[in-house]
């Protein structure tokens, strides 16, 4: 262990932690002299007192011990747990001692242990006597290392667990996975029974399910194989399998989908249907060979998961109405735009469920079906046979179908065919990859769509985005400083005005949210996701520009004269009224 030292990176000598704070300025002059009274008066260990009065938040005051023992702070929700790590230490111990192993390198023969007390000699020599292995500390605040323990000690799947994981494993029945039964799985003409490697991959899916994650990757490296989980938009590492254990475990995987497990060369797509309880979840499967072995991702699209209205998508408004105009009328194309997860699909899904009715025919091409709608005809691509949004589209035509569902306009003859599908007479719905509403009829020009064609057949250009709504319990309001407030004023402009009146408040009284200072680093102010939206439709005046080729820049602007509200505008209304903050709606919808 190295020796504790104050002296931080800068090589400033620090007396006490009370310095290293205030240096930092985390604390105030009259706060240092008040521990120092304290410490006279009770003869109480400074960091004691700085704990019982709460000056600084919990992570703070490890940060500060880190510069001051000069032992290395531990982010312990930014790190996966190792199971070869947590092997080494039993859950009893780790409880008894405040302490949480996160990573092993045999390669070193090191073993990375966060501590709460990295002084704690008597921990780190019981831990190196029992596991053999040297200990390198790291500090991190306490109560992220006894939630990592309630959290981390129950996925295990450490070498002590190996003999309850061969009597608990997982069946294969057809193509469905079945929580908590015996393993009997028959793949290439043998029967597979390796239950710790059954039991991981049956662990990921459960924690994805009780997580809310949207998507599980497996993804091998040098050293090791760390699986992150898509929680709320962002990847989030959870898991660091040891890489001895990664090609059975994407074997595994193969299995449950149908693929090729000796096909490590050419990347393959599958599926499979994993149940828990009352929960049944359809995955779609996709390897890829990298050069520490193959990457596979799989996509969680719940079978019971009911389809959201517009409203509860978060759409509201002057947007809402247009939309809601414009899928009365029974031809034309409506489009919705944004990048990859930006929920267009979702969003055409709420669309199809409120407009579907016994007298009309409804006919969606996706790739995948993320929701099953009763009543309507859903039809998944297969390239490899021939069925794509363009052959799939020429059939349609023949379907008798009143409303059609593409799900990606990618090239001129998919675009040439929704523009004559609308044409004639039937209501036509579409994404397509662009920043923004605007920008999405420029793009079908470059497509080599005629002007005239496309102005007389688009009817309304949406484009959207989802930041992470904040979790009310773990934010607080924050009044904003000038600099933020005149951000605010100069992208509402004359909403701003609007909103302040709309709630008889006055420019001061403006309130924000931001996460509660004492909030554990591992813990997220966020909760679940909400849209925001731009909903652009196609005038006389926008027309005209069609026909003239006028930029995306100079349609946004027109647009907004005719009362288009911004994505950022009304993000930034949304955080005016505590549903996200500015900081999501930047990460989000910044363009």
């Amino acid at each position: 262990m190295p020796a504790p030292s104050n002296v931080d990176q800068s090589n400033k000598v620090y007396a006490s932690l009370v310095d290293v704070l205030l240096d930092q300025g985390k604390i105030t002059p009259e706060q240092a002299d008040d521990i120092a009274l304290e410490q006279v008066r009770t003869n109480k260990d400074p960091n004691r007192i700085i704990e019982e009065k709460k000056f600084v938040s919990e992570t703070d005051l490890a940060k500060a011990k880190s510069i001051f023992y000069h032992v290395p702070f531990v982010d312990l929700g930014g790190v996966g747990a190792s199971p070869e790590a947590l092997s080494q230490v039993p859950d009893g111990t780790a409880k008894m001692y405040h302490i949480f192993p996160f990573a092993l390198d045999r390669e070193n023969g090191e073993l990375s242990l966060a501590m709460a007390d990295p002084l704690n000699l008597a921990a780190i020599e019981f831990v190196e006597r029992k596991s053999n292995i040297k200990v390198k500390p790291f500090i991190a605040p306490q109560s992220e290392i006894e939630k990592a323990i309630t959290e981390r000690y129950a996925q295990s799947l450490s070498s002590e667990v190996s003999a309850a994981l061969k009597e608990s494993s997982i069946t294969n029945q057809g193509n469905v996975l079945v929580a908590g039964q015996t393993d009997e799985l028959i793949g290439s003409g043998e029967i597979v029974r390796d239950a710790p490697i059954a039991k991981i991959v049956e662990t990921v899916l459960i924690f994805a399910l009780k997580s809310g994650a949207s998507d599980i990757h497996f993804e091998p490296m040098e050293d090791k194989t760390r699986v992150r989980y898509r929680i709320d938009g962002l990847l989030q590492e959870k898991l660091v399998l040891p890489k001895s254990v990664h090609e059975a475990v994407i074997s595994r995987v193969k299995i449950l989908s149908n693929l090729k497990i000796d096909e490590k060369r050419q990347p393959q797509d599958g599926r499979f249907t994993f149940r828990m309880g009352e929960q049944e979840v359809d995955l779609r499967v996709s390897t890829l060979p990298t050069v520490h072995g193959e990457k596979v991702v799989m996509r969680l699209l719940k079978k019971s998961e009911k389809v959201p209205t517009l409203t509860d998508l978060g759409m509201r408004g002057d947007a809402l109405q247009r939309v809601q105009e414009a899928i009365q009328i029974p031809h034309g194309i409506i489009l919705v735009t944004g990048p990859t997860g930006s929920g267009k699909t979702t969003t055409l899904y709420s669309i199809l469920d409120k407009i579907n009715m016994p007298e009309v025919n409804i006919i969606t091409l996706e790739d995948p079906v993320e929701y099953q709608i009763e009543g309507v005809n859903q039809v998944q691509v297969n390239p490899q046979a021939g069925l794509t949004f363009a052959s799939g589209l020429r059939s349609f035509l023949r379907q008798d179908p009143n409303i059609i569902m593409v799900g990606e306009i990618r090239d001129e003859e998919t675009a040439n065919l929704a523009i004559q599908a609308s044409l004639t007479g039937h209501l036509v719905f579409s994404t397509i990859h662009t920043n923004s509403a605007a920008g999405a009829l420029p793009r079908l020009l470059d497509m080599n769509v005629e002007p005239f064609l496309l102005a007389s057949s688009l009817t309304l250009a949406m484009g959207q985005r989802v930041p992470r709504k904040v979790n009310p319990e773990m934010v607080e309001d924050y009044q904003p400083d000038e600099t933020v407030l005149k951000d605010i004023e100069q992208v509402l402009g004359p909403a701003f005005e609007r909103f302040l009146k709309e709630r008889n408040i006055s420019r001061d009284q403006v309130r924000l949210k931001k996460r509660k200072s004492d909030l554990p680093v591992s813990q997220s102010e966020y909760k679940g996701r909400t849209g925001i939206f731009e909903v652009l439709p196609v005038t006389e005046g926008i027309s005209k520009m069609l026909l003239e080729k006028k930029s995306a820049a100079e349609i946004e602007k027109k647009a907004m004269e005719e009362g288009m509200l911004l994505m950022k505008q009304d993000g930034y209304l949304k955080a005016l009224e505590g549903i996200t903050t500015l900081e999501e709606v930047l990460r989000v919808a910044q363009i």
